[in-house]
């Protein structure tokens, strides 16, 4: 089955790619790999969760925002690569950044939202090495931020 014939089967619809908001780009092809630029929780060109994990969200808006955020990626990933999202190999790495309160400790639980994400859309080559940070606040106050690297085919 294909990604796309996969991104139909789970309901994902790739939203158009959000454009750099400062002096960076959103991807970059290096020696066979892909690198792509946080994203975030966007739906429909807005931040879909705002605010800190440990406060005012809670784990499942955390996880969802984590899975919009890899929707994100795949969106910059399919708009940029000839060939589109068919020209990824293997998911590499992921990265998580999570806004939450210093006594907030689930981050894993909450980038599992991008990582499981990752395994449904690209089976065993989905699996990947992960970080997963807690910080004081994100852009535009998201709840979370994920930045990827893929291998090409």
């Amino acid at each position: 089955m294909s990604v796309y014939e996969k991104l139909t089967e789970l309901g994902i619809t790739l939203p158009k790619p959000a454009k750099a908001a400062a002096n960076y780009v959103p991807i970059v092809i290096a020696n066979g790999f892909v690198i792509v630029s946080g994203q975030l929780p966007l739906e429909h060109g807005q931040v879909a969760v705002t605010g800190k994990l440990g406060q005012e969200v809670e784990i499942d808006a955390g996880l969802r925002a984590a899975r919009l955020c890899f929707i994100n990626v795949l969106a910059q990933l399919d708009a940029s690569l000839p060939g589109g999202l068919g020209a990824v190999a293997r998911v590499v790495r992921l990265g998580g950044f999570i806004a939450a309160t210093p006594f907030f400790t689930d981050h894993a639980k909450v980038m599992n939202g991008a990582s499981d994400l990752a395994v449904a859309v690209f089976g065993e080559f989905g699996r990947h090495a992960r970080s997963t940070i807690g910080v004081a606040s994100l852009p535009l106050d998201a709840a979370v931020e994920v930045e990827g690297m893929f291998q090409l085919g």
